[in-house]
């Protein structure tokens, strides 16, 4: 059997150090996060801090997260149990697919994130829970073409942080804030 390579151009090893201080504006919140690479069935994501998100991403494939300058926080709902997932600099963790997650960053940090290129089919999803009862607040599915989650989380975000009525519970009536961007912990 022959194998053949997929029929994508052939990109140029690119220096992380000095992308990171080129790009920084590219890493801005609320999502932070800006494709390296998506031209093969993985995308490569350089993400940065700060930011405070409270929005949990569900996607259907397993993501890779390295954290290459300081270090992170991944939230996670496991099961109905939430959990906080320190990653240090230097360390590298893998999401088991359909965990909802949400990553928090500090300012002046820089990871990592691969994700398997999405099928036409397959859906993401945001979901807020209640601050107070745990409950889903809002939720909204789509699909996420090329893999630039910024381009498509960032409005979804803005929507949900704008309305006063999407972030009210309708279990215990609790009105969420939106959240205040953190500082890198000591």
């Amino acid at each position: 059997t022959t194998l053949t390579r997929l029929d994508f151009k052939m990109l140029p090893p690119i220096n992380f150090s000095k992308w990171i201080e080129e790009n920084k504006e590219k890493l801005k919140p609320p999502v932070n996060a800006f494709p390296l690479y998506q031209d093969s069935n993985f995308v490569i994501m350089a993400v940065g801090g700060p930011n405070q998100r409270t929005d949990f991403h569900i996607n259907q494939t397993d993501e890779f997260f390295y954290q290459y300058l300081g270090d992170m926080v991944l939230r996670i709902n496991d099961k109905g149990e939430f959990k906080d997932i320190p990653i240090k600099e230097g360390e590298m963790f893998l999401l088991p697919a359909n965990t909802p997650h949400s990553p928090q960053r500090f300012e002046n940090t820089v990871g990592l994130v691969i994700e398997s290129k999405r099928a036409p089919d397959a859906i993401d999803q945001l979901q807020w829970y209640c601050d107070g009862c745990k409950k889903v607040v809002y939720h909204e599915s789509f699909h996420v073409e090329g893999l630039d989650l910024g381009a498509k989380l960032k409005p979804v975000i803005e929507k949900y942080y704008a309305s006063e009525e999407m972030r009210t519970c309708k279990e215990c009536g609790h009105v969420s804030l939106p959240p205040q961007l953190k500082k890198r912990e000591a």
